[in-house]
C-alpha cells in the first residue's frame, strides 16, 4: 500500500527491529489453524497457568473493591510486600519507598532508562541480549552499543568489557541474569567487579532480574547486595506465571524515585489496578509451593532437551542455568539459522526462534530453544527434528 507524500516515519524506526519471534508465532499459528500439529518452542512463556491463589486474589478483588486509578507508583502494600520478598528471600532489607510498580519489565525498563538517557548517550548491553532494551534506547534517541559475547564469557559482559567500550558519552551498563537467550548467570562477584567498574565512571548499572527463581541449582543473589546505586528489574511475569497481567517492578536509588515517579504519572498514569490486587498473593506460601514445583519441572526439561540437542548435532558450550532457553549453534546442521527455523516450522512443526532476534553477533550461526511445554511434547520436538536433519 502507497503512503501519502505526506506521510513520514521519525527516521529512528528504520532502526527498530521486528520480532521474529512473533513472526514465526504467527505462522505457527496460521499452521495450526489450518489443521496441522504445532510444536511451540519460540515463544518465552511458561505454559503454566496463573496460579489458582492469584487468581482467587483477583476475583475477590473484583467482587469487593473499587477498581479506581491506582498510585502512579503502585499500590503500597504491593510495594511493602515486593519489599518483604527481597527481604524472605534474600535476606536483603529494601525500604517500600523505593519500590516502583510497572506495567511489566518492560515497563520498568522504559522508566529506568526514561531517566537516564540524554538524546547522544550510550547504554553497553550484551549482544546476543533481550532485543527490546535496545530498541528502548534508540526510541530515547540513545544509542545502544551491544558488545559481543561469546561462551568465554558465558555470554556475559565482564568489567574488563565494560572498560573497553566506555567513553565520554557512555552513561550506564545494563546486564541480565539470567539472560535472555542464553540463560547464563554473572557470579556475585563478577557482579560486583562490573558495578566497581561502572560506578567509578560515572555510571549507572541497570541489573534484569526478571528469570531469578528460575535457576537450577545456582545459588542465586540479587544485585540489590551490592548497594542502593543499583537499578532492579524484576517481573511477575515469568517465575510467577503471570505474562498476561503485564506486571513487574523496578528497584531504584532513593534519590531517582521521584524522577521516576514524574515519568510513571506521564507514561502510564498507573498499572492495572486488578492485577496489582492479584500480584499481592504472588507472594503467599501456597503460591510460593507451587512455583517452586513448577521450578523443578523446568529444570527437568532442561536436562532432557540439552543433551538431546547436542546428540542431533547443535553446539552448546554453555549449560543454561537459569530462565527456559538453550541457545545453541547450528553452524554445523544449516547455513543460516533464519532459513532453518522457517524450515523446520513448515517441513516439522517446530517452532524455534532464529539467533538474529538477540543481536548482531553470529545470529545467523544460532537459534533459540524455549522448554516452555511438557517433557512429552519436547520428545516428539526432538523426534521430529531428528528426522527433518536426516531428511536435509
Amino acid at each position: 500500500m502507497n503512503m501519502p507524500n505526506n506521510f513520514r516515519l521519525a527516521s529512528r524506526m528504520g532502526e527498530i527491529a521486528p520480532f521474529h519471534v512473533l513472526e514465526i508465532l504467527d505462522r505457527a499459528r496460521r499452521l495450526e489453524a489450518e489443521g496441522r500439529s504445532i510444536i511451540h518452542m519460540e515463544i518465552g512463556e511458561p505454559d503454566f497457568e496463573t496460579p489458582p491463589p492469584v487468581l482467587a486474589a483477583a476475583q475477590r478483588a473484583l467482587a469487593e473493591r473499587s477498581m479506581h486509578y491506582a498510585p502512579a507508583l503502585g499500590l503500597p502494600e504491593l510495594r511493602e510486600a515486593i519489599a518483604g520478598f527481597y527481604r524472605s528471600r534474600y535476606g536483603v532489607r529494601v525500604d517500600p519507598s523505593r519500590v516502583v510498580v510497572t506495567s511489566g519489565s518492560s515497563g520498568a525498563l522504559l522508566l529506568a532508562l526514561g531517566v537516564l538517557i540524554d538524546p547522544g548517550s550510550r547504554l553497553l548491553l550484551a549482544d546476543p541480549g533481550y532485543p527490546a532494551n535496545r530498541h528502548f534506547v534508540r526510541v530515547l534517541e540513545g544509542v545502544p552499543v551491544g558488545i559481543p559475547v561469546d561462551e568465554q564469557s558465558r555470554y556475559q559482559l565482564s568489567a574488563t568489557s565494560i572498560a573497553a567500550h566506555w567513553d565520554e558519552r557512555t552513561v550506564g551498563a545494563l546486564i541480565a541474569t539470567p539472560s535472555n537467550p542464553t540463560g547464563t548467570l554473572i557470579s556475585h562477584e563478577a557482579l560486583e567487579a562490573i558495578h566497581a567498574q561502572v560506578t567509578s565512571r560515572g555510571g549507572t548499572l541497570l541489573v534484569d532480574e526478571i528469570y531469578h527463581g528460575l535457576t537450577y541449582g545456582a545459588q542465586v543473589r540479587t544485585a540489590l547486595e551490592i548497594g542502593d546505586d543499583v537499578l532492579v528489574v524484576n517481573s511477575f511475569s515469568k517465575y510467577f506465571n503471570m505474562t498476561g497481567w503485564r506486571i513487574g517492578w523496578l528497584v531504584a536509588p532513593p534519590g531517582m524515585v521521584e524522577a521516576i515517579e514524574r515519568l510513571a504519572q506521564n507514561l502510564f498514569l498507573s498499572v492495572s489496578t486488578p492485577a496489582q490486587y492479584a500480584a499481592l498473593a504472588a507472594f503467599s506460601d501456597d503460591t510460593l509451593d507451587l512455583l517452586e514445583a513448577r521450578r523443578r519441572i523446568m529444570r527437568e526439561r532442561r536436562d532432557y532437551l540439552v543433551p538431546e540437542l547436542r546428540r542431533l548435532g547443535f553446539d552448546i558450550p554453555v549449560e543454561p542455568e537459569g530462565a527456559f532457553y538453550v541457545y545453541a549453534n547450528c553452524s554445523a546442521l544449516c547455513a543460516d539459522s533464519f532459513e532453518f527455523c522457517s524450515r523446520l516450522l513448515d517441513e516439522a512443526g517446530v517452532a524455534i526462534t532464529p539467533g538474529v532476534d538477540f543481536g548482531h553477533h553470529r545470529g545467523r550461526e544460532h537459534v533459540r530453544f524455549a522448554y516452555t511445554t511438557s517433557v512429552e511434547r519436547l520428545r516428539e520436538a526432538v523426534g521430529r527434528i531428528e528426522a527433518f536433519l536426516r531428511l536435509g
